[in-house]
């Protein structure tokens, strides 16, 4: 038996994070298991279980959120601790015989993509530090005015 755990697309998560219907915790669990590399932001409503605690506090996890039908991983690039992650989380639930229709996928991009997609939405990212991601005042600034179409073709005030 697989215990790997297929892709979510990032634009699923978002869905079900803007659905005022969906509670975290309750109808799904995004579980982010970055560990230095948490700091910075975060997916709303996501907890924070680093990979290298998974083997011990997995089964934890398990008890608490059995009810959860939805369980989303994430790491930075959703290419190694996230991934081995849901499959370690997958393992645990079937030594211990957790029995359930819990769906356990993980988020294809991982942190790193959701930011460079969903950065400048607010709603979708929490504890934001932009400069930690090499993100500047000044550079928000000079987006805010290019994106603005209001400002198309105004000369900018001179700094005197």
């Amino acid at each position: 038996m697989s215990y790997i755990a297929p892709f979510i697309e990032s634009e699923d998560v978002v869905k079900l994070i803007r659905d005022n219907s969906k509670i975290p915790g309750k109808d799904y669990l995004i579980i982010d298991v970055r560990d230095k590399d948490f700091r910075g932001g975060n997916i709303p409503g996501a907890i924070n279980m680093p990979a290298g605690q998974m083997l011990d506090s997995g089964n934890d996890l398990i008890i608490k959120y059995r009810n959860v039908p939805l369980v989303i991983f994430h790491c930075a690039l959703s290419q190694e601790r996230g991934p081995k992650s849901a499959r370690i989380y997958n393992e645990i639930r079937h030594l211990t015989g957790e029995k359930g229709n819990q769906e356990v996928v993980v988020m294809r991009g991982g942190f790193d993509g959701w930011h460079a997609k969903y950065h400048k939405e607010k709603d979708l990212i929490d504890n934001y530090e932009p400069s930690i991601w090499g993100i500047f005042e000044d550079d928000l600034k000079k987006d805010e005015e290019e994106e603005n179409p209001f400002l198309a073709g105004i000369p900018k005030p001179s700094s005197s």
